[in-house]
């Protein structure tokens, strides 16, 4: 479908081709032509700036010219030598303002090179044709460890242990494996069970087995997998929901727009969501986005989206901004929530504008109402430490050395749980791998 959404010509609802098409890729997958015009621009830069700009420090210049000269396959393989979830990055990424920002076309005024779409082809090509694995793993070393979260992190995490020769059992307290691969992302960034399909291929290399339904501190303690595994990574992310302390939170028709966007893509016909007619998103980043934009593709009449500061503060890069603003989402800034109106369900919410003053946050007195059937909070999570209290935890993180381990020996982290960077897929792949292979290390002595 693209970024552009159909809208009901009667002005009633959507049909359910309609909304099926505005859950379609949002990026259609390049044409050979398209392929080889993109390929053929890329300079193949010495010492490419494209290349730092990536967490996974994929060798972008290499995989393009493998393109350009018809080895695609060969492509794929350097992709996913860096980053095993080279696929998921190249759909959900925002290559915008990391590789793609970076090409040195943007310094002649030209565009910059289609990093993600080219990687995306490559790896959906290998993926759809090969016949094996295109890892192999190396000699069992005897070795087992235990990763807890099959996300993003941990699946890298156990990719490259597995690679290594290590025998790794991950434990996933959700019912599907993939983390906010299968359950947080965009519905139209992840079309056609990509998450699932990816998963699969993971663990195609063989030496990784997850268990699902299998809760940290409810079926197991850390404890249990030090005494029983040679080493342990955690990468649980973060999965306690912040509230936005104001009246009216528990009103019926509140609630997290995480918890929307799993609905949406756990939800096998989409024509059955009925959000309501005025949906309001509370939140800057790219969930807050993610949510306001599927509102409006399930063909919700007005969807706004509120914040507390101003556009150039917003967690969103101003990609996904355009998009919501390309989709019909109404953005108010300068907006801080102080009630939620309702009489058992909500009926508005109550905003105080919002201005800054010597750099800090300040309210104007100024007070205004949102009508709102359904409200989503988009503010964050933080980390559910309850059963990680053997370990150092500072200002929500867990705390990790250079090489990924924890305060407590053998045990390492990664992902959104730790402070390495940005919370992006990409970074949590980069703090699996780099774990994995620091662990490799410790273990081999």
């Amino acid at each position: 479908m693209g970024e552009l959404l159909k809208t009901s010509q009667s002005g009633g609802k959507l049909s359910p081709c309609d909304i099926e098409a505005n859950f379609d890729d949002l990026h259609p997958p390049l044409n050979d032509q398209q392929v080889n015009s993109w390929a053929s621009r890329c300079l193949f830069c010495y010492d490419a700036p494209c290349i730092t700009a990536c967490p996974t420090a994929i060798d972008i210049p290499r995989f393009i010219r493998q393109i350009a000269t018809d080895n695609v396959i060969g492509a794929a393989k350097t992709i996913l030598s860096a980053n095993i979830m080279g696929g998921t990055c190249a759909r959900a990424c925002p290559t915008e303002i990391l590789c793609e920002q970076q090409c040195v076309l943007n310094t002649g005024e030209q565009e910059p090179i289609e990093i993600g779409a080219l990687q995306r082809h490559a790896v959906d090509h290998l993926m759809d044709s090969a016949k094996t694995h295109p890892f192999k793993r190396a000699a069992n070393t005897g070795k087992t460890i235990a990763v807890i979260g099959a996300g993003p992190a941990g699946l890298a995490c156990a990719h490259e242990l597995a690679r290594l020769g290590h025998d790794v059992m991950v434990f996933e307290a959700r019912a599907k494996a993939g983390g906010l691969n299968e359950y947080g992302l965009a519905a139209y960034k992840m079309a056609g069970d990509f998450a699932a399909k990816e998963t699969k291929f993971i663990t195609d290399i063989g030496g990784i087995t997850i268990k699902t339904g299998q809760a940290l501190g409810r079926d197991f303690s850390l404890q249990d997998l030090q005494d029983n595994y040679d080493a342990v990574f955690i990468g649980i992310g973060l999965t306690n929901m912040r509230n936005l302390g104001i009246a009216g939170e528990d009103l019926s028709g509140v609630s997290n727009a995480l918890d929307f966007i799993e609905t949406i893509r756990q939800t096998s016909d989409l024509s059955t969501l009925d959000p309501g007619e005025d949906v309001v998103i509370i939140g800057g980043g790219n969930t807050a986005i993610d949510a306001a934009v599927q509102a409006k593709r399930l063909g919700v009449n007005t969807v706004t989206l509120a914040y507390r500061r101003g556009a150039e503060q917003m967690g969103a890069t101003n990609w996904e901004q355009d998009l919501a603003a390309k989709n019909g989402v109404i953005i108010k800034h300068w907006a801080k929530p102080v009630e939620i109106v309702g009489s058992g369900h909500v009926q508005a919410v109550r905003f105080e504008r919002t201005q800054l003053l010597d750099g800090a946050l300040s309210g104007t007195g100024d007070m205004f109402d949102l009508q709102a059937g359904s409200v989503l909070k988009a503010v964050g999570q933080t980390l559910v430490s309850d059963d990680l209290n053997v370990l150092d935890i500072r200002r929500g993180k867990i705390l990790v050395d250079a090489s990924g381990m924890t305060s407590v020996a053998g045990v390492y982290a990664g992902g959104d749980c730790i402070a390495s960077g940005e919370d992006l897929t990409v970074q949590a792949v980069a703090d699996g791998k780099n774990s994995a292979l620091e662990m490799h290390k410790m273990l081999e002595g």
